[in-house]
């Protein structure tokens, strides 16, 4: 009986191992952030890449496992996240070591300010529920089995709403100080939609379809 009752308490593989990558991935996609990048005409901070691929953990845990897990796992996501925000807090203002001349750049790149860590939790949290929920609601209204296509119309819909709610929270109002101008909110926010919505187009179907098969491998399921 106690072997049969630890079993049923075991954590599938898939889930055990999705949720890892998925903590690792909400620590990195702050720290990616940092970084614009350009593709082609836009440029973009580069966490997008690693908030893609939290769309794509999410989905494939709620096809996996339900909505509800899905949803803890996005809870849990903001232990993490915080966790990071108040380590990197403590480290920038540490006295550096005297041979150590990278402070400053070390603080410019990793010191987000509270208004950008805001906007980051907000639109984190929002989007990924919101993800997680039309995901498995398309599921539930006769849309199919097919998890690539319910996964693209969540991923489109949820990267959507992370782009207006962080870029709003975080810029709205501010003024550039290399032109004395408010920030172009709207230009910034185009260009983030359409670099989003283009990676969604691109590569969720492929990799919600890839990881739901090997959720399953890893779960010993057909």
């Amino acid at each position: 009986m106690a072997d049969t009752d630890s079993r049923a308490m075991m954590v599938p593989r898939s889930l055990f191992v999705y949720a890892l990558v998925y903590g690792g991935l909400v620590v990195l996609a702050g720290v990616l952030g940092t970084k614009i990048s350009e593709i082609g005409p836009l440029h973009v901070e580069s966490g997008i890449f690693a908030f893609l691929m939290l769309v794509v953990l999410s989905s494939a845990v709620a096809e996996l496992h339900g909505k509800d897990t899905a949803d803890r796992l996005v809870r849990y996501g903001f232990i993490p996240l915080i966790l990071s925000m108040a380590l990197i807090f403590i480290v920038i203002r540490i006295p550096p070591a005297p041979f150590w001349t990278l402070q400053d750049q070390f603080a410019g790149i990793l010191g987000q300010g509270a208004r950008l860590q805001l906007a980051g939790l907000i639109s984190y949290g929002i989007s990924q529920t919101l993800n997680v929920y039309v995901f498995t609601r398309l599921k539930g209204e006769g849309t199919g089995r097919a998890a690539w296509l319910r996964g693209l119309i969540a991923g489109l819909l949820s990267q959507a709403l992370d782009t207006v709610l962080f870029i709003s929270i975080a810029f709205y109002g501010v003024i550039d100080p290399g032109t004395g101008q408010a920030m172009p909110i709207v230009n910034i926010m185009t260009g983030q939609i359409i670099a989003k919505l283009t990676l969604v187009l691109v590569f969720v179907p492929v990799l919600i379809t890839l990881l739901v098969r090997l959720g399953k491998s890893l779960d010993g399921k057909q």
